[in-house]
């Protein structure tokens, strides 16, 4: 264990943002976190239904939001507007000093325009190795600021982009490792990764990067949850101290290093 203070990074999925009681349950218990913390939100279904209001299809591939240049406009008003600015002024409630943030803004995340390959995805922004400027972050966080990041980035040119928010988690996580402790929470509606996925109360407490391949070789951890893991354990290899993922109704137990399933090195 180093010397570094201890930096807890929490991604919140867009389901718990549609839910207005379960957002502020959860906003609640993330402001009573000791510490220095950062938070990172997707967008939910807000950008969708407005897109809509607009005369926008949404078009997704593969579960990935295609984003063309009116799509942008939609969703940088909803996520680093709407949202983005909602989370804040509840945090606020809670007495979180939280300031809302891009990856624009001061220059936090950069990434750079997805290539088209066989689909375009428009402007989606892939992040870099050297994408989050740790030195702006850090500023904020020793100024006793709690960023909340919306997954909107820039390429550096004045170009926005939309970028994956679990993607940035893992950035940002791996960017300031140099500089803190960090942990990583993935906070979703369930109670962590399931032996068994019919059974809720069958959670893993914990996983070792050693035994995540023979999870996989007996299908216990299969489909949405591999990729998830293996951007955990990828983030682990370069620096992050732990990854947790976890039920977001149960954030407060994590004072107390039981929350949902914890990867380790």
């Amino acid at each position: 264990m180093s010397n570094h203070s201890d930096l807890s990074i929490i991604k919140i999925g867009g389901n718990i943002i549609d839910d207005p009681a379960k957002l502020d349950a959860f906003l609640e218990k993330f402001a009573a976190l000791p510490g220095k913390k950062i938070l990172v939100h997707g967008g939910g279904k807000i950008a969708t239904r407005l897109a809509a209001d607009l005369g926008l299809e949404a078009q997704m591939v593969d579960g990935r939001r295609i984003t063309d240049a009116e799509m942008l406009k939609v969703v940088t008003m909803v996520y680093a507007g709407l949202t983005n600015k909602s989370i804040v002024a509840h945090l606020q409630k809670y007495s979180c000093d939280a300031i809302g943030l891009s990856g624009a803004d001061g220059n936090a995340i950069k990434a750079v325009k997805r290539p088209v390959g066989k689909i375009d995805y428009g402007y989606a922004g892939d992040i870099l190795a050297d994408s989050v400027n740790e030195h702006t972050i850090k500023r904020f966080l020793e100024s006793g600021f709690t960023p909340v990041f919306s997954a909107i980035t820039h390429n550096g040119t004045g170009q926005l982009l939309n970028t994956n928010a679990d993607t940035i988690a893992s950035a940002l996580a791996i960017g300031l490792a140099t500089s803190y402790n960090v942990s990583l929470l993935y906070c979703f509606e369930k109670d962590g990764v399931l032996r068994d996925v019919n059974d809720d109360n069958s959670v893993i407490e914990a996983i070792k990067s050693s035994e995540f391949e023979s999870l996989k070789a007996s299908h216990i951890v299969h489909a949405g949850m591999i990729p998830k893991l293996q951007n955990a354990f990828d983030a682990i290899a370069k620096g992050v101290m732990d990854v947790y993922i976890g039920n977001a109704d149960k954030l407060h137990h994590y004072h107390h290093q039981k929350f949902g399933t914890r990867l380790s090195a």
